[in-house]
């Protein structure tokens, strides 16, 4: 069963490339991926049985059912947004899209999200599994919008997950040749925070400084004792940073200004370094007024740090080793990047992988730049491998899943 699941997989090939080669072509921003919500719902139309949804709050986001009597509900999350970058691959499909590229692989996830779906609805229509898959295709992973909403908070708020029982998504890892796949327990992305602050004194002549109050001056000390935060305030065991973006000030050489405007961002994994974080770096800035001076603060929460369920890892490594017994499985977490993901798997239990995608050029090919691809071998895969995930947990080959009062599928937390 798992090397035909192998087989399938790879008979997809050519079209997983076609598919995500004609995605890569024609890039769209987050919360404008019209086109692409096309070419899914195209997709979707030649699969028997699928039943497509849309959402309330998202224009561009496509909900594919695919069901076969009564079962647990799985989910299969698949983001489809590019970045604002301008492409410089010289690929023979590089953006048609002047300034905007697929520099995140989210072309690839589409792909696969519809390889793993015709696969899918293929063994649904042959009654070989019962229950229900529900395929999200999500925009906006990349930037939030005007209220700091990304894609997947907004799916989530509008109960999109309520019958869910498990979600599983991927991520293409530029970093990792294909043979390589990172599976991670637990926090394996960061908590995404924001802050920004004013220090904020009298100014005056530059050159009469001792008649005024300088904010400059005063940024010294509340510097030192914001990169102290991390250093000596933090545990070295938890992952954390405080990295300041922009500090803005003054007009001309001879004007000490009133205000220095600074911002910056808070990474971290556990929510009890986040709070310190940011209960840390407000004492640090009130430093100016201990020096004569005023300031402001203000921290803004973004993405929840990414949860992977150790009981779906387990599920996943299984299939890894049985149906790619040469594939190396590396065990640490993805990073300080953030993935709004993590706000459906804090919904219900779920996972990510990252996905060894180097191509063999030997040029570091990293996400978010301009050269970023992928090997596409990667493709089938990454197709395989959530499909056998899939069809276990339908199926209930591993004892994850019990029927619970309501008739819905949870997860056996003795499992």
């Amino acid at each position: 069963m798992r090397n035909l699941i192998v087989q399938e997989a790879e008979e997809l090939s050519q079209e997983l490339i076609a598919t995500r080669r004609a995605i890569h072509q024609n890039p769209e921003l987050s919360f404008q991926e019209f086109q692409t919500k096309e070419l899914v719902i195209d997709k979707f139309k030649k699969i028997p049985g699928v039943k497509i949804e849309y959402s309330k709050n998202l224009e561009t986001a496509v909900i594919a059912t695919i069901a076969n009597g009564e079962g647990p509900c799985i989910a299969v999350r698949a983001d489809m947004d590019a970045l604002p970058i301008v492409e410089e691959t010289n690929r023979d499909y590089a953006s048609k899209v002047n300034g905007v590229m697929h520099a995140c692989g989210h072309d690839a996830h589409t792909a696969i999200g519809l390889g793993v779906a015709k696969l899918i609805g293929r063994w649904m229509s042959a009654g070989t599994i019962k229950g229900t898959v529900k395929f999200i295709f999500q925009p906006a992973e990349e930037a939030a919008d005007s209220t700091g909403k990304t894609g997947a908070a907004y799916l989530v708020e509008e109960g999109l997950l309520d019958d869910v029982d498990a979600v599983l998504a991927l991520h293409m890892s530029p970093e990792q040749e294909v043979g390589n796949i990172l599976i991670h327990d637990g926090y394996s992305m960061a908590n995404v925070d924001v802050f920004e602050a004013t220090i904020s004194g009298t100014g005056g002549h530059g050159a009469y400084p001792h008649l005024g109050t300088d904010p400059i001056w005063m940024l010294g000390p509340v510097m030192q004792a914001i990169h102290g935060i991390v250093a000596r305030q933090i545990s070295p065991l938890d992952p954390a940073v405080i990295s300041i973006g922009e500090i803005r000030a003054g007009s001309a050489s001879n004007i000490i200004p009133s205000e220095v405007y600074l911002q910056g961002t808070l990474r971290s994994y556990s929510p009890k370094v986040r709070e310190e974080l940011i209960g840390k770096l407000h004492k640090a800035i009130s430093i100016a007024e201990v020096l004569g001076g005023e300031y402001t603060f203000k921290a803004m929460k973004g993405e929840p740090a990414l949860y992977n369920d150790k009981r779906i890892n387990e599920v996943l490594k299984q299939h890894v080793k049985t149906l790619y017994p040469m594939m190396k499985i590396i065990d640490k977490p993805f990073g300080l990047g953030g993935e709004d993901f993590s706000h459906m798997a804090a919904k219900v239990p779920g996972a990510m992988f990252f996905l060894g995608c180097a191509p063999a050029d030997q040029l570091k090919r990293e996400l978010h730049t301009p050269i970023f691809d992928i090997d596409e071998s990667c493709l089938p895969i990454g197709v395989a491998i959530i499909a056998q995930t899939v069809h276990t947990l339908l199926t209930g080959e591993q004892t994850i899943l019990k029927k619970s009062k309501n008739s819905q599928r949870i997860f056996n937390e003795k499992a």
